[in-house]
C-alpha cells in the first residue's frame, strides 16, 4: 500500500515504499550495490527507518546485505521466478474468491474505477500508469479479500512480478494483462467467487507464458 504522501503511517512504511518503488522500476537494478547513507539522503528519510525498512526488503528477498559494501539489489533468477509464479497462483485465487466474498461497496467501486483506469493507460501507451493501477488493484483486494495472512504472504510476490514485467515489459501485450486483470476486478466487483478464481488462474497462466517467453524457456 502506498503511505508514501502520509503522515499516518511511520517512517520505515513510507521508506519501504519508495525503496520498493524504485526496485520495481528498476531505478535500483538488479546487481546495483548502495549505502544505507546515499539511499537514506537521496529519498529524503534517515538511517534508522530505512534500515529498518530494508530489513523487510532483505525478507522479501529483494536486496541482500553484504558486509560492509552495502546493499545488494537481487538479481531476477529464472527458476526462482517460476516457483514464485506457482506459489502464487493458490494465494492469488484464495484472494480473489474471498474479495468477491467479502468486498464493501465502496471496494467494488474502486475495483470497477482500477478496470477502467487500466483501460486507460493502455490506450494511452502509459506503462507506469498501468503499473501504478496494478498495485492499487492488489491494495484493493488486500482490503477486500480480508484475510491478512494470505495478503501477507502474497504481496511480496507481487512486487518480484512487477519487477519482472518492468525488466522484460517488450515481451508482453499490456492490452491483454489489462484485459485479464480487468475480468478478475469485474467478478470480484459483481460479487461471483467462482469466476473470480477462475479470471485470476487465467493471469497466472498468462504471466508464466509471458515468463518463458520473455527468459526463452
Amino acid at each position: 500500500m502506498d503511505r508514501t504522501g502520509s503522515d499516518d503511517f511511520p517512517l520505515s512504511d513510507r521508506a519501504y515504499d519508495k525503496v520498493e518503488a524504485m526496485i520495481v522500476s528498476l531505478e535500483l537494478s538488479p546487481g546495483t550495490i548502495f549505502s544505507e547513507s546515499e539511499l537514506a539522503e537521496r529519498i529524503g528519510i534517515g538511517r534508522t527507518p530505512l534500515r529498518e525498512a530494508l530489513q523487510r526488503l532483505a525478507s522479501e528477498r529483494l536486496v541482500t546485505a553484504l558486509p560492509r559494501r552495502g546493499m545488494l539489489v537481487a538479481e531476477i533468477n529464472a527458476s526462482e521466478y517460476l516457483n514464485l509464479l506457482q506459489t502464487r497462483a493458490s494465494l492469488d485465487k484464495l484472494i480473489a474468491k474471498q474479495a468477491a466474498r467479502r468486498a464493501t461497496p465502496e471496494e467494488r467501486e474502486a475495483l470497477v474505477a482500477c478496470s477502467v483506469g487500466m483501460g486507460e493507460a493502455v490506450q494511452a501507451n502509459d506503462d507506469a500508469g498501468f503499473m501504478s493501477l496494478d498495485r492499487t488493484f492488489d491494495n484493493i483486494l488486500e482490503r477486500a479479500c480480508r484475510n491478512p495472512y494470505a495478503f501477507e504472504a502474497v504481496s511480496p510476490l507481487h512486487a518480484h512480478c512487477r519487477r519482472f514485467w518492468s525488466a522484460h515489459r517488450h515481451h508482453g501485450d499490456l492490452a491483454q494483462s489489462a484485459t485479464l486483470h480487468a475480468r478478475i476486478m469485474q467478478e470480484v466487483a459483481s460479487g461471483n467467487a467462482r469466476e473470480a478464481g477462475k479470471a485470476s488462474k487465467a493471469l497466472i497462466a498468462y504471466m508464466e507464458w509471458f515468463a518463458r517467453t520473455a527468459l526463452d524457456l
